[in-house]
């Protein structure tokens, strides 16, 4: 059970990096503290895990057939990559860290599954869109039935702040309920951990991550990208919310980060194109590409260095 370690180092760096996706832009609007933020975070991410978790578990664990040990080396590949990349404060995403440690494993082995890949990428493709699609409408709708409805300022900041809490929660039982196969689904897929098991331990992981290390990229998140006044924050997670959880139904782990970068650029283009921060964007975008051929990389000199 020692070989577990790399995933629980995987889901820390997980819940560190992702914590930011769900009250980043609350805490940096100061619409909720920050350590209200993380408590929150971590009891919601843990039901998330528990009551959904397995729906992905399965994708993950038959995109490669690994032994244990190739397991080992694809989560402890896939948590260096995420841990430093959270450690210079880049939103990552853990579900291209473990996929691309998986297939570096598989193409080692021959035995990766290239078909289940296509899918795979095509949700990564579809993520951001979705958060930007959702991010837009949710600003455009919610924006005019608030108008249209209340008026005083102390009810409408009362909304708000109500709202980014319910709408945190709701994220983070969304990343608990998607994430959780990206901590863990390996060792599902090598019959070392139950779906159960494997959710339990993963959800734990993830909110000791975020428990311990989360607020550096919390801050990229909520203020690099684009400034966010509080009604604009209420919405960026709520779509971000809204697309994790869509996909947790179809069955696949997607990248949290791209969900929330996604909706607040979406939310920024309603403010105009100016507002969103072209070089902090970029600096995102570079970190998804290198974070699957990071962790691939980091796999096969695993392997090829100290398996047996």
């Amino acid at each position: 059970m020692w070989k577990i370690l790399s995933s629980v180092l995987l889901g820390w760096s997980l819940g560190a990096n992702d914590s930011a996706n769900i009250f980043g832009t609350g805490v940096a609007t100061g619409t909720i503290k920050y350590r209200t933020a993380i408590f929150l975070t971590a009891i919601f991410v843990l039901l998330g895990a528990l009551l959904e978790g397995p729906k992905c578990m399965k994708i993950v664990g038959e995109l490669s057939t690994l032994l244990t040990i190739e397991a080992f080396y694809c989560s402890l590949a896939a948590a260096i990559t995420m841990a430093v990349l959270t450690f210079l404060a880049i939103p990552a995403s853990a579900s291209q860290a473990i996929i691309g440690a998986v297939i570096g494993a598989g193409i080692l082995s021959g035995a990766a599954d290239f078909s289940k890949l296509y899918k795979i990428i095509i949700c990564w493709i579809i993520t951001p869109v979705s958060g930007i699609v959702f991010g837009y409408f949710f600003h455009r709708s919610l924006r005019y039935v608030l108008d249209k409805t209340i008026t005083n300022i102390t009810h409408l900041n009362y909304i708000y702040s109500t709202g980014i809490l319910v709408a945190g929660c709701y994220g983070a039982y969304s990343l608990g309920s998607n994430n959780v196969a990206n901590v863990t689904g390996v060792y599902v897929g090598s019959g070392l951990l139950s779906a159960g098991m494997a959710s339990l331990i993963g959800g734990i992981s993830i909110a000791l991550g975020s428990l311990t290390y989360g607020k550096k990229v919390m801050m990229t998140v909520g203020k690099g990208i684009a400034s966010l006044d509080p009604f604009s924050a209420f919405v960026t997670i709520l779509a971000e919310a809204f697309t994790l959880h869509i996909f947790t139904q179809i069955g696949v782990p997607v990248s949290s980060s791209q969900a929330i970068v996604g909706a607040v650029v979406g939310v920024g283009i309603v403010g105009g194109l100016r507002t969103v921060s072209a070089k902090v964007v970029t600096k995102i975008t570079i970190g998804w590409f290198m974070t699957p051929l990071a962790a691939g990389i980091l796999t096969v000199l695993f392997i090829k260095l100290f398996a047996v």
